[in-house]
């Protein structure tokens, strides 16, 4: 089954370099783990403070494996003290998809 999840939320200004450079270390462990069930991207708004993140998996109990990386959990922790509000995350349903990738 695969399940999909999109969160939005808005950071201060000042706390950007931080969390972008965290989100990067998601990344970092997502490549070096390569983990084949997980599709997940991060983008920021043109304000520079919104991001979306979209994520995909398809596990057998319809678990996230996100929430289990070291550099996730490294992420979420303080993250209340850079954002400006609760972040809104919702499952969604994929209508259709498009990838150009060879």
């Amino acid at each position: 089954m695969i399940s999909r999840v999109v969160v939005t939320y808005s950071i201060r200004p000042e706390t950007r370099d931080e969390h972008v450079r965290l989100i990067e270390g998601v990344f970092a462990q997502l490549d070096a783990e390569a983990p084949s069930t997980v599709d997940y991207q991060v983008l920021c708004r043109d304000d520079g403070v919104s991001f979306v993140h979209v994520s995909s998996h398809e596990t057998e109990d319809g678990s996230n494996p996100i929430p289990q990386l070291a550099a996730f959990q490294e992420f979420q922790r303080d993250i209340a003290s850079r954002l400006t509000g609760p972040p809104q995350s919702s499952a969604a349903t994929l209508v259709a998809e498009y990838l150009g990738r060879g």
